[in-house]
C-alpha cells in the first residue's frame, strides 16, 4: 500500500513519528514536498519527489503520474486542505476539506462558530495597517492563516494596533490579518483522534506562555484528563467546525468554567509533544493516525495509560545573536524521571529574535509517574546547563 505524505520542511513529527510508523505498517511512502533536498538528507531511504504542495492541482497531477495512492496524508498546518482535497479526488479516506479550511482560516473559524451558536468572539479582518472601529482593547493581532504564535501580538490601543499591523505586513506583504478580542483564562490543549465515527480524547496539556505582548509557549505540563464539562464544551465547538477525522490539536482557554477555542490545528500536536504523548499513553499513536487515513476504523477503546506525568520545557533565546555554547543531546533517567533533551539550534548560527517558537534553543521532554518529581528533576536539569548567545 502506498502512502503519499505531503510536507514542507522536515519536522520531528514526520521524521521520528510518522515515517517510522509507516515502516512498521509496511507502507510504501512517497514524500511530496517543495523542499526535497532537506528531506532527502534527513531520511535518505524514503522516496522524495518535488511538488508544489501548496497547489492541490500540482499534488493531484504528481500522484496521478506516479503510483496509485492508498492514502494521502499530511501533518502540516499549511497543507491540510490540499491533502483533504487530493484524498477526496482519488476517493480515499480523509478530512472534510471544508473543516480543514475552517480551522486553518482563523476568521472563517470565528464566523462558523458564531453561526452555529457555539461561541461568539469579536473579530475583524485587515489587509492594511488600520484600526477597525469597535475593537475591544486589549485585543490580539495575528495572521489569518498563521501558525506557532508567529506574528501574534497583544495590543492595548489603536496606535499600538496600527504599529504592529504595519510591522507584520512589512515582513509579510499580502498577508491578511485578524484582530480579535483577547480571551482571558488558563491556556490548555485538547488532543483528539477520530475516524469519522469514533472519537477518542487522548488528554491534553496546560501551557505556560511568555510575558505579553507575545505568546511564546515556554512550558507544557501533561494533563491526563481535563474536567468533563470543559472537554464537552470544546468537543461541541469542534463538532460545529466539522472536525472529527484523524488527529487534532486544539488550543483553548478556560475562564470561570467556560472553555473557548483559541485555534484549532487539524493535525497532531508538534514540537515533540506528540513523541512524548505516544510514550505516555502506551499506544502506537502514529500508527493509529495513519490507519484512519487508510480507511481502517479505530477500536472502540484504545486502552490508554492514564498514570503518566510529564512536562516539556523550551529554553528560549532572549536576544538576537550567535549561539556559542549550549548542551548537546542527552538521554538519561534521574530519580525515576526519564529525560530526553534535544538541541533545536546548532552552535555557530546567528538568528534574530522572532518572538515565536523559532526562538527555541532546545526541548526537554521529562516523563514519569509523579508530577512533583518530574517538575523537580526538570528544573534541576535546566539549572545545571547553560546557553550563551553573543551579539
Amino acid at each position: 500500500m502506498r502512502l503519499y505524505l505531503l510536507a514542507l520542511n522536515p519536522t520531528d513529527s514526520v521524521t521520528e513519528g510518522f515515517l517510522p510508523a509507516a515502516a512498521r505498517l509496511g507502507l510504501d511512502v512517497t514524500v511530496l514536498t517543495d523542499q526535497p533536498g532537506p528531506h532527502r538528507r534527513t531520511h535518505p531511504g524514503v522516496e522524495v519527489l518535488h511538488c508544489d504542495v501548496r497547489d492541490v492541482r500540482a499534488v493531484i497531477t504528481r500522484i496521478s503520474t506516479h503510483h496509485r495512492p492508498d492514502a494521502v496524508f499530511t501533518n502540516s498546518d499549511h497543507l491540510q486542505t490540499q491533502a483533504a482535497l487530493a484524498a477526496a479526488y482519488f476517493g480515499l479516506p480523509g478530512k472534510d476539506w471544508r473543516a480543514a479550511l475552517r480551522t486553518k482560516d482563523k476568521a472563517e473559524m470565528r464566523r462558523r462558530l458564531a453561526a452555529a451558536g457555539a461561541d461568539t468572539v469579536w473579530s475583524a479582518e485587515l489587509t492594511g495597517p488600520v484600526a477597525p472601529p469597535g475593537a475591544p482593547y486589549p485585543c490580539v493581532v495575528k495572521p489569518r492563516e498563521g501558525v506557532a504564535s508567529e506574528d501574534v501580538v497583544l495590543v492595548d490601543g489603536p496606535e499600538d494596533l496600527v504599529t504592529h499591523a504595519k510591522e507584520i505586513l512589512d515582513r509579510r506583504p499580502g498577508t491578511a490579518l485578524v484582530v480579535e478580542e483577547y480571551l482571558p483564562g488558563e491556556l490548555c490543549t485538547l488532543e483528539t483522534l477520530g475516524d469519522g465515527h469514533v472519537r477518542h480524547v487522548l488528554g491534553g496539556f496546560r501551557t505556560e506562555l511568555s510575558p505579553p505582548p507575545y505568546f511564546i509557549e515556554e512550558r507544557l505540563v501533561y494533563v491526563p484528563a481535563h474536567p468533563e464539562p470543559v472537554v464537552s464544551q470544546v468537543l461541541g465547538q469542534l463538532d460545529a467546525l466539522g472536525v472529527g477525522f484523524g488527529a487534532c490539536h486544539t488550543e483553548f482557554v478556560v475562564h470561570a468554567g467556560r472553555a473557548r477555542i483559541i485555534e484549532v490545528n487539524y493535525r497532531a500536536i508538534g514540537d515533540q509533544c506528540d513523541l512524548l504523548l505516544a510514550r505516555l499513553l502506551g499506544v502506537p499513536l502514529f500508527e493509529h493516525i495513519l490507519r484512519t487515513h487508510l480507511g481502517e476504523p479505530l477500536p472502540a477503546g484504545l486502552d490508554l495509560r492514564r498514570d503518566g506525568a510529564a512536562r516539556l520545557e523550551y529554553p528560549c533565546a532572549d536576544r538576537a545573536g550567535t549561539l556559542v555554547d549550549a548542551p548537546a543531546a542527552e538521554d538519561l533517567t534521574v530519580d525515576g524521571v526519564r529525560l530526553v533533551y534535544r538541541p533545536l539550534r546548532p552552535l555557530g548560527e546567528r538568528h534574530e529574535l522572532y518572538h515565536t517558537n523559532r526562538d527555541y534553543l532546545g526541548v526537554l521532554r521529562a516523563s514519569g509517574t509523579d508530577q512533583r518529581a518530574v517538575d523537580r528533576v526538570s528544573a534541576g536539569f535546566l539549572a545545571a546547563r547553560r546557553w550563551e548567545i553573543r551579539p
